[in-house]
């Protein structure tokens, strides 16, 4: 990547896409110069005000009111509500002038042609030659828009195309002008991927590009599949959902948040603008979908779409579907199939995808006609849209959700298959897919030597696919770099003397078989290596301790095997912290309880931004048990200062446990004294994590690492802060705040963080504060509402408040 750098942008426009973009600059750690138009007339405030349309407060209305909407919305577009302050607002007729001290300036105006090329007039007035200039047009052809404009703006101007929402979304699309220089989109590409955190992928300037192409073509298949088969929409979500690797809100629920017309938009654009494509008639709209436009029932925007919120008359509350026959609400229906019952045993979602499509029920009939459908029409789309398979199926996963995408499932279920199933349906590949299995090449992807390969059309052969060197793709090196594997874990040799240790288990829940691999790891570790990562590339780092075992174990009341079963996580969680090489935790995703305290006791972490960590023990009716409360009074202690303050302090940890607080970023969490400032360190793009983290541990090994002595100096307050927390806690009862389990659990709680009723402030050590923790966690597992909470959370997969 060239040295040029990003310092300041600015955004031109601020609506829902050009206030979320500006956020997520701001998240970065960019300058953001924000501007829109001004208003052309007063609203009541300001009439009642006496102000005028000259006044600075009115002309930067627009802008101001798109970015604090922004702000308030969920999910939430910043990663700390801090991260504000780095975006000015303005407007376009007082502000533009500023834009020549950018180094990136971005159009997010209305998608209409004529508006965009008057705005880009504008900018190259002031303009300072070299800025890169770009258009997050979803759709508009990127060679109309810098038509006119100066072989400097031409060089330097492309398409780049986020979805919304712009934190989450991953799909960063670049589109050529017909003169951008090739050094702008390395540039771009590069950047987008490194600091950004997003999936680059450079496209070809055609209709909605590749992610809406074939995204609005998935949609659409399905509208006719689901009226052919006449299927209902409960049906069809459930098939389209995580079964296969997407989102819960599959397809219907998925088009109600988007919204239908912005579907239907995008639909008809590429319908009126390529009539050359074989599935033209697939993008028709059907006419049910008409009935909707013309109802407005467009979705959540609406309160109606495929779904439909309904309170009945006795204020019970109930999602209601459509009928696609009859087109009115209805109470929905649960969908079953025998072919989903087939794959339950079935963890890998790529797995599923050949059991799936020999359903011999409506569900097998759905996938066959579905998935020949797509792959036909991907297999089309090149070299019209782009000219490497590999950018569909990136397309797809970071702009759409997908598990897998389109190229990845069809190697799933296996090429000839998938043949087979496009010729049921009267349809057939291009000749290219043909003559690869002709020249003996049977799968689109292959691996070698960590690194993933994919089918190279034109070099007919499979080539590794670029930018992979800064990541580490545990797929990849699972079964070559395997050191040690239980049920629970695998450990792997990431090279340069540093192992990862990486959760097998369901939803990566930490339990005896986990423990046991962590203890080997760093046994091994410290015998043969230099360092330890535990990290993984699953949706979550671990969603917390087994409290399955834990409610058995309760439940029989086999208190020395639980009390057992607690010392050995708190010791293993000490292991981790005071073992003679480096830990480095890598947590992503739900860092919840257990995972949340390994990460605690690492030597170091690093988080992904998209981090949703905490001790949410509370929530099942205990306290955290594996080293989590002693953690938070230890963290506590290293920040008093003299005087009552150190009551304040320990106050806000204990509240944070208390509370069940989860960050909703890693940013958020070093407000909760989670992460530490100076020690632990983010990173935006998940995809570099593992390597990150392995260099961090790399860099600790190569200094010298000394293996810590365990702390005797924890300050805790005894008497002082306990009878605080107890006033407290009754308050909190006698309010109707908490029930008095509630009540229990923070009172117990309150005597680890306090150190017990010690007569004055005392120096303790960490044993002293597990002890204290493990005699409150196993006290409270002998209570029955605790018990009924675990069994309710195992059961419901939510806390009950009893």
């Amino acid at each position: 990547m060239s040295k040029r750098r990003i310092k300041k942008i600015a955004i031109i426009g601020s609506g829902i896409m050009g206030s979320g973009i500006a956020c997520h600059f701001a998240n970065i750690g960019v300058d953001v110069l924000l501007l829109d138009i001004i208003p052309r007339e007063l609203n009541a405030k300001e009439k009642a005000k006496g102000l005028t349309l000259e006044d600075k407060i009115v002309r930067n209305r627009l802008v101001n009111d798109a970015l604090t909407a922004s702000i308030k919305s969920k999910p939430a577009p910043l990663y700390h509500n801090s991260f504000a302050n780095r975006i000015t607002t303005g407007n376009i007729e007082d502000d533009i002038a500023k834009v020549k001290d950018v180094d990136w300036i971005m159009e997010v105006v209305v998608e209409r042609l004529d508006i965009k090329q008057q705005v880009f007039e504008k900018l190259e007035k002031h303009r300072a030659p070299g800025t890169l200039i770009t258009s997050n047009t979803s759709g508009i052809p990127i060679k109309f828009m810098s038509e006119g404009r100066s072989e400097d703006f031409q060089k330097h101007f492309c398409g780049t195309h986020f979805f919304n929402p712009a934190r989450y979304l991953k799909l960063f699309e670049i589109i050529p002008g017909p003169q951008t220089d090739a050094s702008v989109l390395e540039f771009l590409n590069g950047y987008g991927e490194q600091f950004l955190g997003k999936t680059s992928v450079i496209a070809k300037d055609t209709p909605a590009f590749i992610g809406n192409r074939i995204g609005i073509f998935s949609i659409m298949n399905v509208f006719h599949v689901v009226k052919e088969l006449g299927m209902t929409i409960e049906e069809v979500d459930k098939l389209s959902g995580p079964v296969i690797g997407r989102p819960k809100s599959a397809t219907f629920r998925t088009v109600d948040v988007v919204g239908l017309d912005t579907l239907v938009h995008v639909a008809n654009g590429i319908k009126d603008i390529c009539p050359n494509d074989e599935q033209l008639d697939l993008f028709k709209i059907p006419a049910f979908i008409n009935t909707m436009m013309e109802n407005k029932w467009l979705g959540s925007k609406t309160g109606q779409g495929f779904y439909k919120k309904n309170v009945s008359a006795d204020g019970k509350k109930e999602i209601l579907s459509l009928d696609l026959d009859t087109l009115e609400y209805r109470s929905a229906k649960r969908a079953k199939f025998a072919t989903l019952e087939l794959t339950k045993t079935i963890d890998s979602v790529a797995d599923r995808f050949k059991v799936l499509v020999k359903g011999k029920d409506k569900a097998g009939e759905f996938y066959r006609k579905h998935f020949a459908a797509l792959f036909a029409y991907v297999s089309n789309r090149i070299p019209e849209i782009t000219e490497d398979l590999y950018k569909i199926d990136d397309a797809m996963k970071a702009g759409f959700g997908w598990g897998h995408g389109p190229f990845q499932i069809w190697d799933a279920i296996g090429i000839e298959k998938g043949i087979e199933m496009m010729k049921a349906e009267g349809l057939e590949p291009n000749a290219w897919v043909t003559e690869m299995l002709a020249s003996g090449i049977t799968s689109f992807y292959s691996v070698k030597e960590g690194a993933t390969y994919a089918y190279d059309i034109p070099k007919k052969s499979q080539e590794k696919i670029p930018g992979q060197d800064s990541f580490i793709i545990l797929d990849n090196i699972r079964k070559t770099s395997e050191v040690f594997k239980n049920s629970g874990v695998v450990v792997e040799d990431l090279g340069d003397g540093i192992l990862n240790l990486e959760f097998q288990s369901k939803m990566n829940t930490i339990g005896g078989d986990v423990l046991a691999g962590l203890n080997k790891a760093i046994d091994i570790a410290e015998k043969d290596f230099a360092g330890l990562v535990v990290g993984n590339q699953a949706a979550n780092f671990s969603v917390g301790a087994n409290i399955g075992m834990i409610f058995m174990m309760a439940a029989e009341q086999e208190y020395d095997e639980l009390n057992m079963a607690i010392k050995y996580f708190q010791d293993s969680m000490m292991r981790m912290r005071y073992s003679s090489i480096p830990t480095v935790a890598a947590p992503h995703g739900m860092a919840l309880g257990g995972g949340c305290e390994l990460s605690m006791h690492a030597d170091k972490v690093v988080a992904a931004a998209e981090t949703y960590i905490g001790l949410v023990e509370f929530g099942v009716g205990v306290i955290p048990g594996g080293g989590g409360s002693k953690e938070m009074a230890l963290r506590a202690s290293d920040t008093f200062k003299k005087g009552d303050v150190q009551l304040n302090t320990l106050q806000e940890y204990f509240l944070t446990i208390g509370m069940a607080k989860v960050a909703t970023s890693a940013y958020e969490a070093f407000d909760l004294g989670i992460l530490q400032k100076g020690k632990d360190v983010v990173v935006v793009n998940k995809d570099r994590q593992i390597a990150v983290a392995k260099q961090h541990a790399k860099l600790m090994a190569d200094m010298g690492y000394t293996q810590p002595v365990k702390r005797t100096d924890v300050k805790v307050l005894g008497k002082q802060a306990l009878s605080m927390f107890l006033v407290g806690t009754d308050s909190m009862e006698d309010s109707k705040y908490i029930s008095a389990h509630d009540k229990k659990i923070a009172n117990k709680l309150a005597y680890v963080m306090a150190g017990g009723d010690l007569s004055e402030p005392t120096l303790v050590s960490e044993q002293y504060l597990l002890d204290l923790e493990r005699e409150a966690f196993l006290s409270l597992c002998t209570e029955r509402k605790t018990l009924e909470r675990i069994q309710h959370m195992l059961t419901k997969g939510k806390p009950l408040r009893n």
